[in-house]
């Protein structure tokens, strides 16, 4: 039986999603599906897909309410793969965007919206980039593996950290190296993880530090998308990782710059215990009507 899909196409500072309504749980597209989607030779092309669904009808949406009874739509996130994500921080912003936009939620200036996701409920406010989104505590998470890439000539070490998913960030020398590497292939972890990872390969600019705030480069290689030209969660570990090896004294708040844009990183406390936000732009682009098997 066909579907036929009313989509709209957006991005966070070049990561790009596929977006669609469907607020009762109706349509449970398979994993080859979603891949043929964000297919960018033939689909529509994307890093990812998102299905605005309200919690109360996905059963990963019951552990959302429970935590958080206003979470009333959850980010139903699949990689281009089609493998299910527990987060993503350009997504999350787009997709608040995506339902401000079409009138299925508001946010007025001052106002939180929490949204579910496979990680926890997410809280978002409107800033002057476009959105910030609580991701909650952080985790030293993943030991220090040892990271491969293509075209790097040594194994370098990694710092796992995890922010709703797992990430191994590595620091490299010089922009020659930070250009060098390609990342078309997947990055090689020993030890591998049992959930895979994304990878941060991230250059400290010069200087680290201006007017109170950091400064680093990096680029990625989601788990299940492959390089993308931004990773919301990725840029937030790599700038927690940064603070960790600078040490004490180094700044909360940082700017992470991305082959598709800036974003922002801003660390905080809470009564329980750190928090870290991000902040950036999210945009919709275009709409289209799509007919699936």
């Amino acid at each position: 039986m066909a579907i036929d899909l009313h989509f709209t196409k957006g991005h966070g500072t070049g990561n790009d999603f596929v977006l669609f309504t469907d607020p009762e749980g109706q349509t449970n597209l398979t994993a080859s599906q979603i891949a043929a989607i964000c297919d960018r030779h033939f689909g529509v092309g994307a890093d990812g897909l998102i299905r605005a669904v309200r919690s109360s009808h996905l059963p990963e949406g019951a552990a959302a309410l429970a935590e958080d009874d206003s979470a009333e739509w959850f980010m139903d996130y699949h990689n281009s793969d089609g493998t299910p994500s527990e987060m993503c921080g350009n997504g999350i912003r787009v997709y608040a965007r995506y339902l401000i936009d079409n009138g299925l939620a508001e946010l007025a200036d001052g106002d939180t919206m929490a949204i579910g996701t496979r990680g926890g409920v997410r809280d978002l406010q409107r800033n002057l980039t476009g959105f910030q989104v609580d991701l909650g505590r952080w985790a030293l998470d993943g030991g220090e593996p040892l990271v491969r890439a293509k075209n790097l000539p040594v194994a370098r070490p990694g710092l796992g950290i995890n922010v709703g998913n797992p990430h191994v960030v590595v620091a490299l020398a010089d922009e020659d190296e930070l250009r060098a590497a390609d990342l078309s292939f997947i990055p090689h972890l020993e030890p591998e993880p049992v959930d895979g990872a994304n990878v941060e390969f991230v250059l400290p600019l010069e200087p680290l530090v201006k007017d109170g705030v950091g400064h680093i480069r990096m680029r990625v290689h989601e788990r299940g998308s492959g390089e993308t030209l931004s990773c919301g969660t990725g840029a937030v570990a790599a700038a927690l990782a940064t603070r960790h090896w600078a040490g004490r004294g180094a700044p909360n708040q940082w700017r992470v710059e991305v082959p598709g844009g800036t974003l922002g990183v801003r660390m905080f406390a809470t009564e329980d215990g750190e928090h870290v936000s991000l902040s950036g732009p999210a945009e919709l682009v275009f709409e289209g009507e799509l007919t699936l098997d």
